[in-house]
């Protein structure tokens, strides 16, 4: 195995890392679990800050 075979691996290897990475924070993101987290962080711009 020459640098030129080992490089192409490493980079191969890269784009699986990237994909599986980001499919893990899709998953994560998209559980019911975290469904009432992200819908009361969606109304903080909404909030009034005086409380009034």
């Amino acid at each position: 195995m020459d640098l030129t075979e080992l490089y192409e691996t490493a980079r191969s290897l890269w784009v699986v890392w990237l994909m599986v990475l980001f499919l893990g924070i899709v998953f994560w993101a998209f559980r019911p679990k975290n469904k009432k987290r992200f819908e009361d962080d969606a109304q903080i711009p909404f909030k009034d800050e005086n409380g009034g």
